[in-house]
């Protein structure tokens, strides 16, 4: 794909300016892997320009909250017992906090810490936070990270590690094939935002590769603003499938289409009651090994 039809959706769109991002190349190619995993190449990954810019877009629409309570916050917050010790990686504002109460929390966001109002929030990476909290915690989750960016696998490996042993670990990550996938020139799910999508047999592999043990991987219900692409993708009158971007007319008139279509299906008829349907995403449920 060419990357100059994503800087220009993206300054259109959003009002931000990704060509740092993509370093002057190009085009983009998008594989899949035999694990299942789909990934962009070259990894470009967004910089906290580009986050902090792109979110505040967000907010000004309302498509975006401080307090957004995300599906599998509540899912993982339900395998969470009181008093454990929680370290939420990649946390936003913190807003998995709310879902665990009981639970003594702590949350790891460079890009977000200072706006955050929950104590617990820090600004710090994972892997300096690991210095002196390996192994310390009873539950470690992290929702809508790993495809943000270059290396899941690192990460991965130090969410593992940053687990007690026998302790829960907690994934959430956006998935192919899905709405997010077939809506055309949907920017979310493009680089510099997303650098990859999921499956449930890469989320397995990433985790047995890192020495995990998955317990199970659910699709997410629909709930909240993510709804909305629910009832986009079905008003859209193209449906992706080998090609996700493009700049003709009729791919902008079909994005705009099923937009405008789809959010006044979304304030009718609010999240679909399907419990059949693919669902906003993946939430995997694995355990560092006990200790022999």
């Amino acid at each position: 794909m060419s990357t100059r039809i994503l800087i220009d959706l993206w300054r259109i769109e959003f009002g931000v300016d990704v060509r740092p991002n993509f370093a002057g190349l190009n085009h983009l190619g998008l594989w899949e892997s035999p694990t299942g995993l789909y990934f962009f190449d070259p990894l470009c990954e967004g910089d906290n320009a580009f986050y902090v810019g792109f979110y505040e877009n967000l907010k000004k629409r309302r498509f975006f909250s401080d307090k957004t309570m995300r599906q599998e916050f509540r899912m993982a917050a339900q395998r969470i017992p009181p008093g454990a010790r929680v370290l939420d990686v990649g946390c936003g504002h913190g807003n998995f906090q709310r879902c665990v109460p009981h639970a003594d929390y702590t949350g790891l966001d460079p890009n977000f810490a200072e706006q955050s109002p929950v104590a617990g929030v820090r600004n710090e990476s994972l892997e300096l936070h690991l210095v002196a909290h390996s192994g310390g915690y009873d539950a470690v989750c992290c929702f809508e990270v790993l495809e943000h960016l270059r290396d899941p696998r690192a990460m991965f490996a130090g969410i593992v590690q940053a687990a007690k042993p026998g302790g829960l670990i907690c994934i959430g990550v956006p998935h192919v094939p899905s709405v997010f996938t077939r809506i055309p020139n949907l920017l979310t799910s493009a680089p510099p935002h997303h650098l990859t999508w999921w499956t449930k047999a890469a989320l397995c592999d990433l985790a047995t590769s890192a020495g995990a043990l998955v317990e199970s991987v659910e699709n997410v219900p629909w709930a909240g603003e993510e709804a909305l692409l629910y009832w986009v993708e079905r008003c859209s009158f193209i449906k992706c499938s080998d090609v996700h971007f493009r700049g003709g007319v009729a791919w902008h008139l079909s994005a705009l289409t099923g937009y405008m279509l789809g959010l006044i299906a979304f304030n009718l008829l609010g999240a679909p009651r399907k419990t059949t349907d693919e669902g906003a995403g993946l939430l995997m449920i694995a355990r560092r090994p006990t200790a022999a």
